[in-house]
């Protein structure tokens, strides 16, 4: 982070505080505009030339305010679904709270205000203990629920899950792990083609009556075995909605493209069920849009095709995050970080095994995915505001009045400069 001249400072209980620069709304871009924040909360938000016409204490906050540095730039603090650590840390080998938390701290210092948790696959005891010291970080509000990346996946596309620790469809071990997380385990990955998993009494039904959301990945299903599964659980989703037991909420897919059948003109596989869901409005697929996973073209033309409001950008990060090249832990595998990818570690192959995670936080994520030709608005529209919306949050996300006040400061390259989080700042 740089050292640049602070833009605001900790506002004292009922004091307003305004930042100015380039503000980025969920769907405007608002050139010279201000954020005002008070009591942890955003009080308004426009055009500066707008503030004047604002009540009398939004007005004086906007006079009081200093000049932003050039190319200020104020974006809203971005939402992970899909992060299992960082800053030398992963959340499945992480055994307290205060480890686990050197990896939140880590992505929060660089712009990710609100997070999941994820867990890989691994053996029953582990994945329970784990998601039990989650929970206390969840509790503590320090983190907004635990992701579970397995273990119903598939084999042959289980990229870097443990093989020996995958298992078919448990509706015991889905009552366990929400048992063991309190109630904050928020979603899940699962392979629909994996036996166990989808029909009645299926660890997808399971899933959806514990209020967690199913997370179609790491799937060789047929685009029939993954459409089957889309409206089984989007039908659940839309009856606990409306019998008010949860808000409405969506689907996502894992990844998307990542740990999936390719998309053939014969043999269409998940892919193609993924982006026809997400253009009816009924999936939310990730894009993991860090210039390694996908192509930018990839991540544009999926933008395109369904729509920033159907995309969550996420990271994938793993313990590497914000550390040098070497070796690392993901669950029981072992990890190579070469340049700045990450790879399993295979001593028969000098270039590394599969993929095994991403190394950028989510910052980076969105500056990758505007280069890739995505509007700003957009980019940062689907690594906040969309992830929010998945999970059912309506008080974070976007630079919206009545939010929590968690903005991020970055310049005209969207470079961070500060992070505040409820208005406090992020050390």
């Amino acid at each position: 982070m740089s050292a640049a001249t602070p833009t605001a400072t900790t506002p004292e209980h009922g004091e307003l505080v305004a930042l100015r620069g380039r503000v980025v709304t969920p769907h405007d871009d608002v050139e010279d505009g201000v954020v005002v924040l008070a009591d942890s909360l955003v009080r308004w938000v426009g055009p500066i030339a707008a503030a004047e016409h604002a009540d009398r204490d939004v007005a004086a906050a906007v006079a009081r305010a200093q000049a932003p540095e050039p190319g200020t730039v104020l974006l809203p603090g971005l939402v992970d679904l899909h992060d299992h650590g960082g800053g030398g840390v992963g959340f499945p080998d992480a055994t307290s709270a205060d480890e686990a938390m050197v990896a939140v701290l880590e992505h929060r210092r660089h712009g990710t205000t609100t997070m999941l948790a994820s867990l890989v696959t691994a053996g029953r005891e582990t994945l329970l203990a784990r998601a039990a010291m989650l929970a206390d970080l969840a509790e503590a509000g320090e983190i907004a629920g635990i992701h579970a990346e397995g273990p119903f996946l598939s084999h042959a596309r289980r990229g870097a899950q443990s093989p020996d620790d995958l298992v078919p469809g448990d509706t015991r071990l889905v009552r366990d792990l929400v048992e063991a997380s309190r109630g904050q385990l928020r979603t899940m990955t699962v392979a629909p083609e994996v036996d166990g998993v989808a029909g009645p009494g299926g660890a997808a039904e399971a899933l959806v009556a514990a209020g967690v959301v199913p997370s179609l990945g790491h799937t060789d299903a047929t685009t029939e075995q993954a459409e089957a599964l889309l409206a089984q659980v989007a039908a659940g989703l839309v009856a606990q909605a409306a019998a008010g037991a949860a808000p409405a909420r969506e689907m996502t897919a894992t990844h998307l493209f990542n740990g999936m059948r390719p998309l053939h003109h014969r043999a269409p596989g998940p892919i193609a069920a993924c982006l026809a869901a997400a253009a009816r409005g009924e999936l939310v697929v990730e894009l993991v849009a860090d210039g390694v996973h996908l192509a930018p073209a990839t991540v544009r033309t999926v933008v395109e095709t369904v729509g920033a409001d159907q995309v969550a950008l996420v990271t994938d990060a793993m313990a590497a995050v914000g550390m040098a090249d070497g070796s690392y832990e993901l669950g029981p595998m072992a990890v190579t970080v070469r340049d700045g990818v990450a790879r399993l570690a295979d001593p028969a192959d000098p270039d590394g095994g599969a993929i095994a995670g991403g190394t950028a936080h989510l910052l980076d994520v969105v500056r990758a995915t505007v280069a890739a030709g995505v509007p700003l608005v957009d980019a940062v529209r689907s690594a906040s505001w969309v992830p929010a919306r998945v999970l059912g949050l309506a008080d974070v996300g976007g630079l919206v009045v009545g939010r929590r006040a968690d903005v991020v400061v970055t310049d005209g390259d969207l470079r961070v400069r500060r992070v505040l989080r409820a208005g406090v700042p992020v050390a």
